[in-house]
């Protein structure tokens, strides 16, 4: 792989006010020095703006703190390709992180129309622009990072999940969109030699994060005395992924480009790389259900006495659910020496905090 030094570099970030986007863009501003960042968000409703405009304030008072970079956030969607042309021409960033995407399975069944807009056509738009940005002898798009999702496994029987699987047998519109994005970036990468990697994230959790989430929703129903529904009978686990390390392992990944090389023919071997960015250690929901009631009692979201049990109710399993999600994280061992490592409950401990923060405190 080519090295990339991130310092005195414009570097594009796309999602920029959701959950993995945001806490990118503080890490590199509090990390790297002299990094240009671009961020661009089309800040939808899919769920509570507000979390949105958190994340954003939180990078406006890290930018403050950090004056040796630079920090410019655009309202706009990836699947406006004039606006995204015009951001390519404006900012010429050398590094690319698509991290904007319509995501979840379950909405995916109900609102495919979103999926097709952002994840396919967005991500075509960001395509063609890193494409065009060698136009003219120019150095162009130094390397292409981008989100896919564990969900492109499906029903995959073969734990840990491994980047060398068959993923052709998506059990949702989401995981089909997912892959068709490591498609498009595997064509353009042979035809343009355009630098790509892609991320399979793994479950990620953490303060902030997306309230569709199981942990945030389970937390949100159970404050109003809801029951939780805890799919098929709790027979399910989950490599939960804590945020930090998704972004340390993008982060790192940013920097370490797939080499250009031409293969006998004289055509470009396409620069192109796959990574699974998960905890390696799947949790059984009843497990997780009991360690999230633990800490929320402990951060005093939910009183000391409160009765979980006639709050939960087993059920089936859901369309475009799988019963296991398992990373195989050998090749981000091997190539970038890390392998997320934050055990569960420290991970929940830290979003109960939050949660009580940023809800509690305000009642």
């Amino acid at each position: 792989m080519r090295k990339i030094i991130l310092q005195n570099k414009t570097i594009l970030v796309t999602g920029a006010a959701g959950f993995i986007g945001s806490n990118l863009i503080l890490e590199l501003l509090k990390t790297q020095s002299s990094v240009n960042i671009v961020g661009i968000d089309n800040m939808n409703n899919y769920y509570d703006v507000s979390i949105k405009q958190w994340r954003l304030s939180e990078i406006e008072k890290c930018a403050k703190n950090h004056v040796d970079s630079a920090y410019t956030f655009i309202k706009g969607d990836i699947s406006d390709k004039s606006l995204i042309d015009h951001i390519f021409a404006e900012y010429d960033p050398a590094i690319v992180v698509n991290l904007a995407a319509q995501a979840g399975v379950r909405y995916s069944i109900t609102n495919p129309d979103a999926y097709i807009q952002s994840n396919l056509i967005g991500f075509y738009n960001i395509l063609e622009a890193c494409r065009h940005s060698y136009n003219n002898n120019k150095t162009g798009v130094e390397h292409l990072v981008y989100a896919s999702s564990s969900s492109v496994y499906g029903s995959n029987k073969n734990v840990p999940y491994s980047t060398d699987d068959k993923v052709d047998n998506p059990v949702s519109l989401y995981a089909a969109t997912k892959k068709s994005n490591e498609l498009m970036a595997h064509a353009y990468s042979k035809l343009y030699n355009i630098p790509s990697t892609g991320l399979r994230f793994f479950t990620v959790y953490g303060p902030a994060g997306r309230p569709d989430m199981a942990y945030f929703g389970f937390t949100d129903k159970l404050l109003k005395g809801e029951t939780i529904q805890i799919f098929n009978y709790g027979n399910c686990k989950r490599d939960f992924t804590y945020i930090d390390d998704i972004v340390e392992g993008v982060k790192r990944i940013m920097q370490g480009a797939p080499e250009k090389k031409n293969g006998e023919d004289g055509l470009p071997i396409p620069p192109y790389a796959i990574y699974n960015i998960g905890n390696s250690n799947p949790e059984n929901l009843l497990d997780f259900v009991t360690i999230l009631q633990e800490e929320l009692t402990t951060a005093n979201v939910l009183p000391k006495d409160y009765d979980f049990d006639s709050h939960k109710k087993l059920v089936p399993m859901q369309p475009g659910d799988v019963p296991v999600t398992y990373a195989d994280t050998t090749p981000l061992e091997r190539d970038y020496g890390f392998k997320p490592n934050t055990p569960l409950r420290i991970g929940l401990r830290r979003f109960a905090e939050w949660y009580h923060q940023f809800y509690i405190d305000k009642i």
